[in-house]
């Protein structure tokens, strides 16, 4: 490059490239600028930083900002080593210096983005840019403003969202609760914490899942943690705090789906889903933009919550009709079907449970709900050793739950040992004309045949 430089410079005047915007400049200038380049690199392979920033970098920062997108990368590297040695020498003055010209790089690279990506192999994302610069603005400065770091972090996080590094994300939280924290009467700052924490939350999941490095993804799932920390310590999560911040604005906000979302995904975080802002803003969000996730969830709180069977069951319907899936579909009828089992309502439940296993017949667990209400309604007969008959269909359903279900085998042979001590003697069937290995058909609610053993 030099050569070629050298044979293209007759004729033409010295120019830098600050001047007229060319990659080195022209005529002497560019030959200058190629040989700076040159040799401060070769100081950067050595970790030599302190040689490279006087003999090399600085003049190509400032002559040739377009050179080469390495000018960036290379200048935070030599910034950054040298702020840390002004400050291991307690230098307060150069750690200053440094890191101001720490910062200068990442503008001067924000400034020539766009054409330094045009000649990159490799482009880098503003927001990337963005991100890097907050982090160092918290990491290499003595004199950190918290707004100022709090504003180019979450400009990094708006711009980058699921694909913003994990330390990126670390770091807004970091701010945001400490500048909510400073201002706590600021309900400003207050609601840009909580949406922060929301935004933050679900990003560190993005970036988890989508990372293939393992040592990348470790540090992100800490970084998750750290997250939560951040949020909690902040004092602005409890569910009071939560119900009196959202509560009053649900109304007028009913019609916005995204501020419904986000109390829902909040208010679902910190375990607040009995609190009335919960209740109004899933329901408002399921009347716009009716799902499985929220009618499921809407039918398990009016039940669990509020002991509204009847709203429950309606929820659970509705879950129903908008699911696909069989699995998911048996599950909620599992789910109905317990809920009625627990109120006496046992023609419902019965119900919920042929409907379970027609979309599933592995659900040991709906087997075992089958025989707790034949168990319930075990009387058929004036004669009460036949009506003792009923345990062995009983039993017959809890094996029929460990067969298909290995999972549930645990709770149905603690079920079957109680049940056999319910089963009729021998004796007393003999009395009535039976024996081990006859049949008998048991009438009434369970209307089965059943074999004596």
């Amino acid at each position: 490059m030099i050569a070629l430089a050298l044979i293209t410079a007759t004729g033409v005047y010295a120019q830098k490239g600050f001047e007229d915007g060319s990659r080195y400049g022209q005529g002497e200038d560019s030959i200058e600028a190629l040989r700076a380049i040159s040799i401060y690199r070769e100081f950067v392979k050595t970790e030599n930083y302190k040689d490279a920033y006087e003999q090399g970098w600085k003049q190509v920062f400032h002559d040739a900002p377009l050179s080469t997108a390495y000018l960036y990368t290379d200048g935070v590297k030599i910034m950054q080593s040298m702020y840390n040695e002004a400050k291991a020498a307690k230098d307060n003055e150069k750690m200053a210096q440094y890191s101001e010209e720490l910062f200068k790089v990442y503008e001067q690279r924000l400034q020539y983005l766009d054409k330094l990506n045009a000649r990159a192999e490799n482009k880098t994302s503003e927001g990337d840019v963005w991100g890097q610069y907050g982090h160092s603005y918290l990491s290499y400065n003595p004199r950190v403003s918290v707004s100022r770091a709090y504003e180019l972090l979450s400009k990094a996080v708006e711009m980058t969202k699921g694909k913003t590094n994990y330390y990126v994300l670390d770091d807004l939280m970091k701010v945001s609760a400490q500048r909510y924290q400073n201002k706590k009467d600021n309900t400003e700052y207050r609601d840009a914490l909580l949406q922060d924490y929301v935004n933050c939350a679900t990003y560190i999941d993005e970036f988890i899942a989508n990372c293939t490095n393992e040592k990348i993804k470790e540090n992100a799932i800490k970084t998750k943690d750290r997250i939560d920390q951040h949020f909690t310590n902040s004092g602005a999560a409890d569910c009071e705090t939560l119900q009196s911040i959202y509560g009053p604005k649900i109304e007028e906000q009913k019609e916005n789906l995204d501020f419904l979302n986000k109390i829902v995904t909040l208010m679902t975080i910190f375990d607040c889903t009995g609190s009335d802002a919960y209740f109004k803003a899933a329901e408002y969000a399921n009347a716009i933009a009716p799902s499985v996730k929220t009618a499921k969830s809407l039918g398990k709180l009016y039940y669990n919550q509020r002991g509204d069977l009847d709203k429950a069951m309606e929820y659970f319907n509705q879950a129903i009709e908008l699911d696909q899936d069989k699995e998911d579909i048996a599950d909620i009828y599992y789910i109905m079907a317990s809920y009625y089992y627990s109120k006496d309502k046992y023609d419902s439940s019965r119900s919920c449970v042929q409907k379970c296993l027609a979309n599933n017949p592995k659900r040991g667990d709906a087997y075992i709900i089958l025989a707790l209400l034949y168990a319930a309604n075990y009387q058929w007969t004036s004669e009460p050793a036949l009506n003792r008959c009923s345990y062995f269909a009983v039993i017959d359903k809890l094996e029929q739950a460990k067969k298909v279900d290995p999972s549930v085998a645990d709770r149905a042979n603690n079920l079957i040992r109680q049940y056999k001590e319910q089963t009729p003697q021998i004796e007393d069937l003999f009395m009535l004309g039976k024996k081990a290995g006859d049949t008998v058909e048991i009438k009434g609610w369970i209307n089965e045949t059943v074999t004596i053993r």
